[in-house]
């Protein structure tokens, strides 16, 4: 049997952790720019607050049901993921992190007969050891615990779990999942569907297994028997890396001096190769973007990109930035007013299987010896507690956040204090 475990409301409920007033309020979480809703309580969707609705337009929603608004607060989100992940694998050796708040667990082996007795336990060591409540579906495949979830979390199940164990079980819960909410259906499978009145995930498990084939190829045959509870898919309990890794901003306001677009296209490129070095490899493509506010048409509109292949594929900070700025300075036009600017790399390898240029002179044993004190200081200390200068200190080009909560586990001088 596999299990999913899926944090409930998860940014919301980090925001409760920390601050219990805000428990049985309306709470919302908006996304970078304080722009839309990302995170809702259940009361916040009781009162009609829609995923991705703009913050300006329910803002007098907001204001009538004193909702509670938080800007997000990723530092601590990730912190507590971490904490709910590492609490998660003291309690279930096999486990596959899926998402920030979801992850598969492989319960075949676990020395427990009441599988359900086993889901309680982990979901009240989570909330009593991190104080994220979580619900958890259990099924004989990924597939249908993934629709287990979703039944336990829409339909409030005792306990916050589900079991898929006998076919009425499979039934209820496959019947009650409309066709876009099972697993691996986008939206134009979905239209396809509903075009062929395949409107439920019981009906796509009653469906031909040689029309599937024909119309949702392999993948969707896969699918098919996962949902009749054939196994096709195993945890992936040491995901592969990254391919290509982005890290991009939409700037706090926007910006036509070059110097803070440097300093935010410098920034981008020392995260990139930070997660290059997480994930041991190196990049030999780069790609540099910047561009304007689509949104406001009464202002000049500019959009451009750069690609650079690098000579010698790799994963220091300061040969990546200096590339990236040498991509902005090729693509950067005065007198327009930037919204957005992102860094790409890609040509990704291991770092053991980079291939050094003949006439390479970069003395690349003291740039990896340089990284790695500065990945040592910065996960001691905090990110960007080292960086290089270009990066810049005053960070005018930062999102908007003026609701953010304190960073009440990663900052020494943001802990929360107990007075006697």
């Amino acid at each position: 049997m596999f299990a999913l475990l899926d944090c409930n409301n998860f940014y919301v409920s980090c925001e409760r952790v920390f601050d219990a007033k805000l428990e049985g309020k309306p709470v919302v979480v908006l996304s970078n720019n304080d722009g839309c809703v990302i995170a809702r309580s259940n009361e916040a969707k009781a009162l009609g607050v829609q995923m991705g609705a703009p913050a300006f337009l329910m803002q007098e929603l907001f204001d009538k049901h004193q909702v509670e608004v938080f800007s997000s607060n990723y530092a601590l989100y990730g912190d507590m993921s971490d904490r709910v992940m590492k609490t998660l694998s003291e309690l279930v050796p096999s486990m596959e992190v899926y998402s920030i708040d979801e992850a598969f667990l492989d319960l075949r082996n676990m020395p427990y007969e009441n599988l359900e007795e086993l889901a309680l336990h982990i979901r009240q060591t989570i909330r009593q050891w991190t104080g994220i409540p979580v619900s958890i579906g259990i099924a004989p495949t990924k597939t249908l615990a993934k629709i287990a979830n979703h039944y336990a979390k829409k339909y409030q199940t005792q306990r916050g779990i589900y079991l898929i164990d006998t076919d009425t079980d499979a039934e209820k819960a496959l019947l009650a999942t409309p066709i876009e909410d099972v697993w691996g259906i986008g939206r134009r499978y979905s239209e396809m569907l509903r075009k062929q009145h395949i409107i439920n995930a019981l009906q796509l498990a009653n469906a031909n297994e040689e029309w599937v084939r024909q119309k949702m190829k392999v993948v969707g045959v896969r699918m098919l028997r996962e949902l009749q509870g054939e196994i096709c898919y195993q945890l992936d309990t040491e995901p592969a890396p990254k391919k290509g890794i982005c890290v991009s901003r939409s700037f706090g306001k926007s910006l036509s001096e070059r110097k803070p677009i440097e300093e935010a296209v410098a920034t981008f490129a020392a995260r990139c190769a930070a997660k290059l070095r997480k994930q041991q490899s190196c990049a030999h493509i780069l790609h540099v973007f910047l561009y304007t506010n689509p949104n406001r048409p009464d202002q000049p509109q500019y959009f451009n990109s750069k690609v650079l292949h690098l000579p010698t594929a790799t994963s220091s900070s300061f040969e990546i930035i200096r590339y990236a700025l040498r991509g902005l300075e090729l693509i950067f036009k005065e007198s327009y007013h930037y919204k957005k600017a992102g860094v790409m790399i890609s040509g990704i390898v291991p770092e053991n299987q980079v291939q050094i240029s003949l006439f390479d002179g970069r003395k690349r044993q003291l740039d990896t010896q340089a990284m790695r004190a500065l990945d040592e200081l910065n996960r001691r200390m905090g990110r960007d507690t080292v960086r290089v200068a270009v990066q810049g200190f005053d960070r005018n080009w930062h999102l908007r956040q003026e609701r953010k909560s304190r960073c009440y586990t990663t900052r020494w001088q943001e802990l929360l204090e107990v007075k006697a």
